[in-house]
């Protein structure tokens, strides 16, 4: 029995585990995306049927097998990045809250929840910051994020004592500062990987909102990496520093006199310039002023292209964005940082779909590695639509009557498709589970060969 297409593309991840936990991996991945919305280690096995090991193994796969996830993301960015468009490489970052129950399970801490009815609604769970790369789906009108990188964020507050489960707590209550690290720190951290993982001197573009454009991602980014973001419309802005006189002493200024914020510049009504921007998939006409000014507080020394935002109908307040690239174009940044919506998207599909909040995993390496893996499922299941899905659609597809303006397949039309091929395979049949895992080895093989 041949593999078919979805097992064929995960052969290249093997070189990420050993060959029986690659085999437990790839048994999981299927189970988990057949058993969709309700996916998580038991109804995964469930969904699979019998499966040849005892189960204790894949419940080790996530608390105890020698894996790296952070190899594994490398492993997935070569998958999706020939479906990137040409040009830089666009990421998008943000974190997403996956609410959790149970004062045992490790790293779980009181979060902010943006969802909240309430102005300061919190929520107990894990934070994740997850860093995405911005692809073409064959057939989707919008642009699609898909997760490479994942950080658990973990409060600087901890319990007092050990941790039950193994954890690194400090007895005096508080993480030590030197291993503590902040949401956009972490981001950091992921954005250095992405560069080490992205072939060459291609450039590297990278959205977030307010919380991912202050100083600890600015001040910090890797070499061919641009930052864009919301500017605050408060934020004290300068001129470039003058040209020094020569034969002049004493210490050079670092930045010019002051502008005007962005809000006063929103608010003088001269010098608008009007363009037409393809925003969340849509066409529109919108007001803007430009200018290249130092953020000092925030971005230091780095010249920056600011944005101030104008909506000719009234329907939206003003707003700023910037760019680290001081000779970058006002609509492009628009336009880019518009595809920051499409990381939203991945995390209501991971959650709804997927199972993300799903996991009850306790221990420090079952939660770093059971959580997120709705996000490599979700990844997996749109390289899979890019490379052979989009043929099938719509075939197998049932339209609902009440979609009339539905032209372009959704992600849960992707993952039914993906289970409709599963579920024909029958990877997990007791009679086919052995050929194929027969031939998984052998692929595997040559792929470790290839990369040793």
């Amino acid at each position: 029995m041949e593999l078919n297409s979805f097992h064929a593309m995960l052969v290249p991840l093997a070189v990420v585990f050993s060959q029986p936990s690659f085999q437990n991996f790839a048994l999981l991945m299927e189970g988990w995306i057949l058993a969709g919305s309700r996916a998580m280690t038991s109804t995964a096995l469930e969904s699979c049927g019998p499966f040849p090991k005892h189960f204790a193994t894949y419940y080790r796969f996530f608390s105890r097998a020698v894996w790296n996830p952070e190899r594994l993301g490398d492993a997935l960015l070569q998958l999706v990045l020939p479906f990137a468009p040409k040009g830089p490489v666009v990421a998008a970052v943000d974190d997403t809250i996956a609410r959790k129950s149970g004062k045992h399970i490790w790293g779980a801490n009181v979060h902010h929840d943006p969802l909240g009815f309430m102005p300061n609604a919190l929520c107990f769970g894990h934070s994740w910051v997850v860093l995405a790369v911005i692809i073409h789906v064959p057939l989707v009108e919008r642009s699609v994020a898909v997760p490479i990188y994942w950080r658990l964020y973990r409060s600087q507050k901890k319990r007092k004592g050990k941790s039950r489960h193994g954890s690194e707590t400090k007895t005096a209550g508080t993480t030590s500062a030197s291993t503590h690290r902040t949401r956009p720190e972490l981001a950091v951290q992921m954005l250095r990987r992405l560069r080490q993982a992205v072939p060459g001197a291609r450039r590297i573009e990278v959205v977030g909102d307010s919380a991912y454009g202050g100083k600890s991602v600015t001040r910090h980014l890797p070499e061919g990496v641009v930052a864009l973001s919301r500017l605050p419309m408060d934020a004290a802005l300068y001129a470039l520093p003058p040209q020094r006189p020569p034969r002049c002493n004493g210490r050079p200024r670092v930045k010019g006199e002051r502008r005007p914020t962005p809000g006063q510049m929103a608010k003088d009504p001269r010098g608008w310039q009007t363009v037409t921007v393809c925003l969340y998939g849509k066409k529109v006409r919108v007001l803007y002023k430009t200018v290249i000014a130092l953020w000092y507080n925030s971005a230091g020394k780095i010249p920056l292209r600011i944005v101030v935002v104008r909506d000719p109908q009234g329907r939206r307040k003003d707003d700023a964005f910037f760019s680290t690239d001081a000779n970058a174009s006002p609509p492009s940044i628009l336009e880019t940082y518009a595809l920051r919506w499409s990381l939203e998207v991945a995390f209501r599909d991971s959650k709804q779909t997927l199972g993300f909040e799903r996991s009850q995993a306790r221990t420090a390496h079952a939660v770093r590695r059971t959580g997120p893996f709705a996000f490599v499922s979700y990844t997996l299941t749109v390289t899979w639509f890019c490379q052979e899905g989009y043929r099938l659609y719509p075939h197998g597809i049932s339209i609902m009557p009440w979609y009339r303006q539905k032209r372009t397949p959704s992600f849960a039309n992707m993952l039914q498709l993906l289970q409709n091929l599963l579920r024909q395979e029958r990877f997990c049949d007791t009679r086919q589970d052995t050929v194929v895992l027969q031939n998984l080895r052998g692929s595997c093989n040559h792929a470790y060969k290839q990369a040793a």
